[in-house]
């Protein structure tokens, strides 16, 4: 982990406090002035608070699309609440004698509001600041589910191969985040109640918030800086993360355009990226199968006789979506359903059939995604084309589903066929003889107006991607992800070896 990623995190934090502060004090001022605004304000503040991170996160991105600025709406709307419920009943509690003593000297509501009533609250204020603060560090882990980046990227990869290594020092910078700002907020607090609450104090103290968001910048400018050329967003799984760097490394060998790759996104949140005017990716790694279940809705039964998935999904994204796949990389990293080496030994199993006559005698588990509805091949119709009807199902995170098979919650699992931690969980990949599943073979899909945007600096740039076809296969790309999830080798490292074992680098 390096310091540019804590930085990252820290400027989305501080920026959605800032902007919670502009927004929720005047909120909480006006709740107390206005009774009849009051429930509705609050009964707001209260809405948003309910709703969870992932979903409301989601929602921003449907409304304006993936970035920082979707995480910062995010944490904006979840920091009102203390702030604007701790400015109503700040205001709320001043003693009537305080405020008939302003009123009798002349003072106009106004200024009883700015020169008595305000600074008496603001220790009830600058709780409410506090408190915000420190719970948007922990929300903003969400961010690297819709290409926020931020530190959450860095926790899930960590959970899902089990490196404690990262995901203590991520645990331990938030950890360390949250310690330095409260301590600072303290002492600002403790100033402004030391000087009676004083405006100059008040105002200074709300400008040490501002400043330090002032501060992460720089270092965010410098990212932001480097994003030009051609855009991808970094993957959840590690596959994605080293076909993004091959494509990286030899497109800026051969060609004069730069690849910028962004912050980490799910594939769901990249292809709604990917699509439509207001794109923010260009391209990103997919597979055939994928963008006709997934992103297509449509069932491998609709693939007309003579046509093969690949052509028929490519020709439906091409003609709805203007995007387009580019060729087959070679591997297919279809679902595949896997079960326990003591578990294959104890009931004999080879092909999934196997698996239904003993299904109702063992736990399923996977991640949440293979629940939904979202595309054809998931578990009900899994289990419905199968006849299986297991004793349990169980749905966990994807970065917890390896754990939890080598820790016995579960026996069968859905597995990625060219996932490394297959290897290290000792899994046995049952045959789908009966041949559920389609073929998911990789293959970068992007957008058809990138040639024509790119022609100065790549007017060669599909006849690279094409260099690929078929040089990766699938247990090729098990052991590059095996490499960096087990062995714990550096993606950049791995891609580039790769690149140059097959010798695909020509300068």
């Amino acid at each position: 982990m390096n310091w540019s990623v804590i930085v990252d995190h820290l400027f989305i934090v501080l920026t959605a406090s800032v902007l919670s502060v502009v927004i929720g004090i005047p909120l909480g001022i006006i709740a107390y002035l206005f009774p009849k605004s009051r429930s509705i304000i609050l009964h707001l503040v209260d809405i948003f608070q309910t709703i969870p991170a992932l979903a409301l996160l989601g929602m921003i991105m449907v409304l304006i699309g993936a970035g920082k600025t979707t995480v910062i709406i995010g944490i904006l709307l979840y920091s009102l609440l203390p702030i604007v419920r701790n400015t109503y009943l700040g205001l709320s509690e001043i003693e009537p004698g305080i405020r008939e003593a302003a009123r009798g000297v002349g003072m106009t509501r106004m200024e009883r509001i700015t020169k008595v009533e305000f600074p008496l609250a603001f220790p009830s204020i600058f709780t409410g600041i506090r408190l915000a603060l420190i719970n948007a560090i922990g929300t903003a882990v969400f961010a690297a589910y819709v290409g926020g980046g931020g530190i959450g990227g860095i926790m899930n990869q960590a959970i899902r191969t089990r490196n404690m290594t990262d995901l203590l020092q991520a645990t331990g910078a938030l950890m360390v985040m949250a310690v330095v700002l409260d301590l600072i907020m303290s002492f600002c607090e403790n100033r402004v109640r030391q000087s009676h609450n004083s405006t100059r104090r008040i105002l200074a103290s709300l400008a040490v918030l501002v400043g330090l968001c002032f501060v992460t910048i720089p270092g965010e400018m410098s990212v932001m800086g480097s994003s030009e050329g051609l855009v991808m967003y970094d993957g959840d799984y590690t596959e994605v993360r080293i076909m993004d760097r091959i494509a990286k490394e030899m497109i800026e060998d051969q060609t004069d355009l730069t690849v910028t790759i962004k912050d980490q996104m799910t594939q769901v949140n990249q292809y709604k990226s990917l699509i439509g005017d207001d794109h923010t990716c260009d391209m990103m790694l997919s597979y055939d199968g994928t963008l006709l279940t997934t992103f297509l809705h449509k069932d491998p039964t609709d693939v007309p006789e003579g046509e093969t998935l690949y052509h028929y999904a490519n020709r439906i994204a091409n003609k709805r979506n203007d995007i387009s796949l580019v060729g087959k990389l070679g591997f297919n990293n279809t679902y595949a359903i896997a079960v326990t080496q003591e578990v294959a030994d104890k009931y004999n199993l080879k092909t999934i059939s196997d698996l239904a006559a003993v299904s109702d005698q063992l736990t399923f588990g996977a991640e949440h995604d293979f629940f939904t509805e979202e595309g054809s091949m998931k578990y009900e119709p899994f289990c419905e084309f199968y006849g299986m009807h297991f004793k349990e199902a169980k749905s966990v995170d994807v970065s917890l589903k390896y754990d939890a098979i080598e820790d016995g919650e579960f026996e069968v699992t859905e597995v990625f066929a060219t996932d490394g931690l297959n290897l290290k969980a000792n899994l046995v990949i049952l045959e789908d003889d009966q041949h559920f599943f389609p073929e998911y073979n990789g293959s970068f899909l992007i957008r058809n107006d990138v040639y024509e945007r790119f022609k100065d600096e790549a007017p060669n740039l599909k006849s690279v991607l094409k260099q690929l076809d078929g040089q990766i296969s699938t247990e090729d790309m098990e052991q590059m992800t095996y490499q960096v999830d087990v062995k714990g080798k550096d993606v950049d490292e791995v891609a580039h070896q790769f690149l140059v074992d097959n010798d695909l680098l020509k300068n």
